[in-house]
């Protein structure tokens, strides 16, 4: 078992987590990209040479917390995962978006992030 999977089995939803500290500033890393609903940064355990966060500052657990109230946040995480990926220059290539959500579904975290993975080709099927 991988050390995100067995993270995954032990997580608590209910727990404040490092991505809450980080959307809030409390945890100081480099942002990628920063405005009034979400930040992007590097996942420190990167799965690809190119990994990167997209996360919401608003406390949302997981993707199947959201209800139709979320569909403008939502779909503002997908337009600057995209422009980030650019940004950092995946645009040419490729890339992968990944949402985890749930313990079965390798959710570590329990604050809605989106993975983007890039930088070289990536494997199918995944997990």
């Amino acid at each position: 078992m991988s050390d995100e999977i067995a993270k995954a089995q032990t997580a608590k939803p209910t727990e404040d987590t490092i991505f809450g500290k980080i959307a809030r500033k409390e945890i100081k890393v480099d942002l990628i990209h920063d405005d009034d609903q979400c930040v992007a940064f590097h996942d420190m355990n990167k799965q690809a040479p190119t990994h990167f966060l997209v996360i919401p500052k608003e406390p949302i657990t997981q993707l199947a917390s959201c209800t139709s109230s979320h569909e403008q946040l939502l779909g503002h995480l997908l337009v600057v995962a995209a422009q980030v990926a650019k940004k950092v220059g995946l645009n040419e290539d490729g890339y992968r978006l990944v949402i985890n959500n749930g313990r079965n579904g390798g959710q570590s975290v329990y604050h809605l992030h989106i993975h983007v993975l890039g930088g070289r080709q990536l494997d199918w099927p995944p997990g």
